[in-house]
């Protein structure tokens, strides 16, 4: 396999530029940026954080004396905020000082997630790969107020036919998937620190995407190059990083969830393709690839559709089928694994199913749909070699 080399991070992507509400502050950002927006609903915030601060408030009808006092006594960062410049929409925005930005959007979350265990899921380091259902896992991390410290990797464009499953709008089409979602994470997380790789990652940076001499926490691989699939987790697994991969199928997902901080001994894909090396990959003809990736996915688990689509493309189907709904799913299983790595709870390894049709379908069990099901699998494996 041919190895291309990349910068390890591109440097031009414009972030946010903070600076304390000072008086004459938001005159003095205008002169040095071609600030066209402005949204100051500090007041608002603010009167959010009392109620949080004072639940007693909650059924009580009035409270604009006590909220009153309160902000009398603010010391002055709070009662100020931050002015955040963002280059990209040239919006200045009054916002909440880190530590209250993040009590605020992450209010809602207790007691279902605790105080320390927030910050500890807010401090932690994590790698994602793939930002197609990859921006799904990042950008629900980030709504549960996790994972500050995220590597975003992927050297594609947003195209009209990814708007399918992509949680953007058509005004993001032709724009890098790297910069697209780092301007959601920080506009809704200035203070995040977001690292890109918009050329991708390779065998070149793979080690600096992991995090170099300090590794990230989890590792999330959304990739679609086989390569890069295992030329990942041979570095995570060296560093003893978890790697999770949810893939999408059908309106479920399969979530792989390799523990290798647990076993550093752990076959790559739990298994799934025996001891393989990159070496041994590299031997493979392109013929051999749809059986290892059939192998990698799940054969047993993959939907019926799914498996009759992947046999119609290049001919009347252009790509594999996804959808929103799959897609979607993804970034949930995505978010909650990676909660459980970084809080030491309880996590599965494996390859686990989410099957919506099992759950919701009463007719999915029937010894008919149960044949069906085995017919097409069967003769699809027997179709790549799988049988």
């Amino acid at each position: 396999m041919g190895e291309k080399v990349t910068p390890i991070v591109m440097k031009q992507f414009p972030k946010p530029v903070l600076t304390p509400a000072v008086p004459q502050a938001l005159d003095e950002l205008r002169k040095r940026h071609a600030v066209e927006q402005v949204a100051d609903a500090y007041d608002e915030l603010l009167e959010d954080l009392f109620l949080i601060r004072n639940p007693r408030f909650k059924f009580a009808p009035s409270h604009a004396e006590e909220f009153a006092m309160w902000k009398k006594d603010l010391p002055a960062e709070l009662a100020q905020g931050i002015w955040v410049y963002f280059p990209w929409n040239k919006l200045a925005e009054r916002m909440l000082p880190e530590a209250e930005h993040l009590e605020l959007r992450t209010a809602r979350n207790k007691n279902l997630i605790t105080k320390e265990e927030q910050e500890r899921f807010y401090n932690a380091r994590v790698a994602v790969a793939g930002l197609s259902v990859g921006s799904h896992g990042a950008l629900t991390l980030a709504l549960m107020g996790g994972a500050r410290h995220i590597h975003l990797a992927d050297p594609d464009v947003i195209s009209g036919s990814n708007l399918n499953r992509i949680r953007y709008d058509y005004s993001k089409v032709g724009r890098n998937k790297v910069h697209v979602a780092a301007e959601y994470l920080y506009q809704l997380d200035p203070y995040a620190d977001v690292t890109m790789f918009d050329e991708g990652v390779d065998a070149s940076n793979v080690d600096a995407f992991l995090g170099g001499e300090i590794p990230v926490d989890v590792l999330v691989e959304e990739l679609d190059s086989l390569e890069m699939k295992i030329r990942l987790r041979i570095a995570a697994r060296k560093k003893r990083v978890p790697v999770v991969m949810a893939t999408d199928n059908g309106d479920g997902v399969v979530v792989d969830i390799e523990r290798y901080d647990l076993d550093p001994k752990t076959e790559l894909f739990n298994g799934a393709l025996g001891p393989i090396t990159i070496d041994e990959f590299a031997a493979f003809t392109p013929s051999d690839l749809p059986k290892l990736a059939t192998k990698v996915a799940g054969p047993d688990l993959i939907v019926p559709r799914m498996l009759l689509s992947l046999k119609e493309v290049g001919k009347t189907l252009y790509s594999w089928p996804q959808l929103g709904d799959a897609a979607t799913l993804s970034g949930v299983a995505i978010a909650y694994c990676v909660r459980k790595l970084v809080l030491k709870e309880p996590l599965a390894a494996g390859k686990l199913e989410i099957n919506l049709d099992r759950i919701f379908d009463p007719t999915y069990e029937s010894d008919l749909a149960r044949g069906e099901r085995a017919a097409i699998r069967n003769a699809f494996k027997k179709a790549i070699g799988l049988e």
